[in-house]
């Protein structure tokens, strides 16, 4: 993406959030119906971004990792539109590309969270079995 491109990004995100701050008192199904042509003018320049960003083996990868699980799509996804924005990502991303991101993710994700353990006391369990017997 060049830099007019991404100028005119901007530009549109900026009028939306200018329009957003300062929307216009109608009724009800009004809003709704502003709201849901603005998140879908948002999916749409989502869209365009991956597809300039993406080849079309990565983004068959991260169109798959969307249904398996969606959170870590989302997570991605958004990972990569940032790099786009900031000028991270000059030329097309391969799959191979994209697996290194899922692999940062992946990793990032497991270091966050705990993991569960579950630990039996067999040596109770055992004294009640055998006081039972007496």
């Amino acid at each position: 993406m060049d830099d007019s491109e991404l100028e005119s990004l901007r530009s549109k995100r900026m009028a939306q959030m200018q329009s957003e701050l300062g929307g216009s008192q109608g009724d009800n199904p009004e809003k709704q119906k502003q709201a849901e042509q603005q998140r879908q003018a948002v999916e749409d320049m989502k869209h365009s971004i991956l597809t300039q960003v993406l080849n079309q083996a990565a983004r068959a990868r991260l169109n798959t990792l969307m249904i398996g699980k969606p959170e870590k799509g989302r997570m991605v996804e958004n990972m990569l539109l940032r790099m786009a924005q900031s000028g991270q990502i000059v030329n097309k991303l391969g799959e191979d590309e994209l697996i290194g991101l899922l692999e940062q993710v992946n990793s990032q994700m497991q270091s966050q969270e705990r993991k569960t353990t579950v630990k039996f006391d067999r040596r109770r369990a055992a004294l009640d079995d055998s006081d039972s017997d007496y």
